[in-house]
């Protein structure tokens, strides 16, 4: 990284010396030395300056414009809506909840996905043309049962 880029992004990212060096774990007078040219940025504060400055998160296209808030300790997402720790670990109690009622009263509704947003990165350029199923109805669902116990009674 170039010294003026350095300085840049450091300004971008951080109010005053005295919380960059604590950020950075070193005295104020190294800060002060980085930043004038006296001497080279250490590389490892580098890299922490980068990932400070896009927000802790992985430098992957599926994480492109979401960014940690330390102030408030959420995720902002691209759009600017904010979600914190507890509300996306309860984010699994209510899937698990959701897929036990479903269980339990035979809903069988099966969403399509249309809308994926951005594909994964390992796929290899295999795309589906279409859907493989599409919603199972209650019908659909007691006449295999059906045939499974008649299979099975065989």
């Amino acid at each position: 990284m170039l010294h003026e880029s350095f300085k840049r992004l450091f300004w971008r990212t951080f109010d005053h010396i005295d919380q960059a060096a604590a950020w950075f774990h070193v005295r104020p007078i190294t800060v002060k030395r980085w930043l004038s040219g006296e001497i080279d940025v250490n590389p490892m504060a580098e890299k922490l300056l980068i990932i400070r400055a896009r927000g802790y998160l992985p430098d992957d296209t599926r994480w492109q414009g979401f960014r940690i808030d330390e102030e408030y300790c959420v995720i902002v997402t691209p759009e600017g809506r904010r979600f914190s720790p507890k509300e996306l670990e309860s984010w699994a109690l209510r899937f698990d909840e959701f897929h036990a009622l479903k269980r339990m009263y035979e809903l069988d509704y099966v969403p399509v996905r249309s809308n994926v947003v951005t594909p994964l990165p390992f796929r290899g350029g295999r795309r589906l043309k279409e859907p493989r199923s599409d919603t199972v109805t209650k019908d659909k669902k007691k006449a295999y049962r059906k045939a499974q116990a008649k299979r099975a009674s065989k």
